[in-house]
């Protein structure tokens, strides 16, 4: 799919949801490949130095190996990012995303968990310690939901696909205003799981 970059707001406002997350598609196949597309950043920060358009707003883990710009092969200017651990939300978290969406014309919120997940891990092992204790009580409700399993690395990962569909529930019941922007037709919100071991972004 050949689509402009958003670089600016006449090209973002061409950009549809399911435009947008093709987008994103596309650009994890190239990371895969190992087939980057020709960028010049340089360039890319002179073009989004007076303003900025990003096509597509990402709430993900703040784990190391999931960096949005690259696994979706994309540069600057072309994504917000929300990055907490286990891609929890909260307050400010939704205000971002509210933001992102509906006065930055983000097209797309994909929530993004992960393979693998420490926050997702250490909430299944019952870790407790300072503030992380009740960052992972955030997740009780999808480790519930999941029920136990007896491959541990299962488990995680099915808690982790389950905390992104919960997240996403919690988003649309909690921000009346993204659930009027995708109810409208203005924004898709969707959920998907990125492995760690091979670099693929599958969609849930």
């Amino acid at each position: 799919m050949n689509i402009m970059k958003a670089l600016n707001k006449e090209a973002q406002n061409k950009i549809s949801p399911q435009q947008a997350l093709e987008l994103l598609l596309e650009g994890n196949r190239r990371f895969i490949a190992n087939q980057p597309a020709t960028k010049n950043l340089t360039e890319e920060v002179k073009q989004s130095a007076s303003g900025q358009y990003p096509f597509a707003t990402i709430l993900s883990c703040i784990d190391s190996r999931v960096s949005t710009e690259l696994i979706f092969d994309q540069g600057i200017g072309d994504l917000f990012n929300a990055k907490v651990a286990g891609n929890a939300i909260n307050e400010d978290v939704i205000a971002s995303l509210e933001y992102a969406c509906h006065f930055a014309g983000s097209k797309l919120l994909l929530v993004l968990g992960h393979t693998k997940c420490g926050a997702i891990t250490a909430a299944c092992q019952n870790v407790e310690f300072g503030n992380i204790t009740s960052l992972l009580k955030k997740f009780e409700s999808a480790k519930s939901k999941v029920g136990k399993m007896d491959s541990e690395a299962g488990y995680v990962d099915a808690v982790a696909k389950e905390n992104v569909v919960q997240t996403i529930a919690k988003l649309k019941s909690e921000s009346p205003a993204l659930a009027k922007l995708e109810n409208e037709g203005n924004i898709q919100i969707v959920g998907a799981m990125y492995d760690v071991a091979s670099g693929k972004v599958e969609l849930i």
